[in-house]
């Protein structure tokens, strides 16, 4: 077992103990308190003893009552003469002499106090102390204490009592220490399973294996089942990063051959340098915007925070989007319309949406076939939606989740492009609070939903 299971079995086992004392010591104290508890006694008992005083004082006169008195343990039976004597010299407790004399002078009925009147006449008060001193005691103990004399101590618990109380403490003592270890392991096994799923992530393992279907309900394994879920994201995210070195350096690989071959060339046929400069020049361009669009990805994906917020209609940013297209494209680009019921107002980063529909709009006009393309825009209660519709070959089912992915090219035969324009897209529309998704349409075809929030 490790430091942790032993401060929490301490820990544990502490405030077990303190809890036993605690109860134990009230017990002790509400004890004490009723064996030192000075009343008057008016039950059965009481009444039973008075009246066979004052049969023997009747009888027998005061050396017989005194004599009963002796012998009489249980109940503690007083009597005082007219000057306040008790007959045996015992002393009273003021409590018990107050109480007396309250009853006497008050005039209320009186309970547990009895006037005596010895044969000479002589005027006795008669009453009973109340014993709190737990059940009347049987067998040996009872013919111990109907011996017992005044001044000498009553007989203790017997042996037999003494080792069940023994056997009882021992027996709690035990219980403790069980439920004590059973609660230190409970709480310290997840923690040390935890203590090396952290060892596993330090050493590069970061398979989810903390959560356990058998402890379900607790803070522990919602702590376990965050833990996977976090490796888990570590490991996508990880994942990620190595994919998207792996595809960054196949991207610039091809740009960067083409451009060592145009030097060699420039170099072998001097007569031929200006069509090599062409060549140099459009694949540092290409290089260029493929740097750009990495840098824009890694910021929106660093970053889900806007630097700038105003209100923009979508409806004129379509338009201008359609117009540019169709003025790039020239006389063989596919008919683009926009198709909206008026202004549509949303809030954010002018720029950055600009960016994500001119993407999405590009990607249908180049994979779109010669079908005219479609923007409509319409909205409801809470959500801007833009549509952008083709008529091209559409995407394989398996491949819809994938389309928004760095560097996915649903078809790697076609070379134009670099695959980060609708993963550019998606980062805009999250960084919005918006979505973007894609599917396939009857009769051939993809659409391509732009979602936002529309502005208050």
């Amino acid at each position: 077992m490790g430091r942790l299971f032993w401060k929490f079995f301490l820990c544990i086992l502490l405030a077990q103990v303190a809890a036993t004392i605690g109860i134990g010591g009230a017990f002790w104290l509400r004890d004490r308190a009723r064996s030192q508890a000075i009343e008057l006694d008016h039950g059965p008992p009481a009444w039973i003893a008075l009246d066979a005083a004052a049969a023997t004082l009747k009888h027998g006169g005061v050396q017989a009552l005194r004599g009963m008195l002796g012998d009489m343990q249980r109940p503690q039976v007083f009597v005082q003469d007219s000057q306040g004597r008790e007959l045996l010299g015992r002393p009273v407790p003021p409590e018990l002499q107050a109480e007396l004399t309250r009853q006497l002078t008050s005039g209320e009925p009186r309970r547990g106090i009895r006037q005596l009147t010895g044969p000479d006449g002589e005027r006795y008060t008669a009453f009973v102390r109340r014993q709190f001193r737990g059940a009347p005691l049987t067998g040996a103990a009872a013919a111990a204490a109907h011996q017992h004399r005044p001044g000498e101590a009553l007989p203790g618990p017997g042996p037999g009592r003494r080792v069940g109380q023994v056997a009882g403490i021992v027996a709690a003592t035990l219980a403790s220490l069980l439920f004590a270890a059973l609660l230190a392991w409970y709480f310290s096994r997840p923690i040390r399973a935890l203590r090396s799923a952290f060892e596993a992530a330090s050493r590069g393992d970061l398979a989810p294996r903390f959560a356990s279907p058998g402890r379900a309900g607790d803070e522990l394994s919602d702590l376990g089942r965050d833990f996977d879920r976090m490796s888990a994201r570590l490991a996508a995210l990880m994942d990620g990063q190595r994919r998207l070195l792996h595809d960054v350096s196949h991207e610039l690989r091809s740009p960067l051959a083409r451009l060592q071959a145009a030097v060699g060339l420039a170099h072998q046929q001097p007569e031929r340098i200006g069509s090599s400069l062409d060549r140099i020049e459009r694949e540092s361009m290409r290089m260029d915007k493929l740097v750009g669009e990495l840098l824009t990805l890694s910021r929106l994906e660093a970053s889900t925070t806007l630097a700038r917020r105003e209100q923009l209609d979508l409806t004129e940013l379509a338009d201008q989007i359609a117009a540019d297209a169709r003025y790039e494209a020239g006389p063989e680009a596919p008919r683009i319309s926009v198709e909206a019921p008026g202004p549509i107002v949303v809030q954010g980063d002018p720029d950055l949406l600009w960016s994500a529909l001119e993407n999405v709009v590009r990607n249908a006009i180049r994979h779109g076939g010669n079908g005219s393309i479609r923007i409509v825009l319409h909205r409801d209660a809470q959500w801007a939606h833009l549509d952008v519709l083709d008529r091209g070959p559409g995407i394989a089912a398996a491949d819809l989740a994938s389309i928004f992915r760095p560097f996915f090219r649903s078809n790697p035969n076609k070379v134009d492009g670099h695959g980060l324009g609708l993963a550019i897209a998606q980062q805009v529309l999250a960084a919005h609070g918006g979505s973007i998704g894609a599917s396939n349409r009857e009769g051939g075809g993809l659409q391509v939903r732009l979602s936002l929030p529309l502005t208050d």
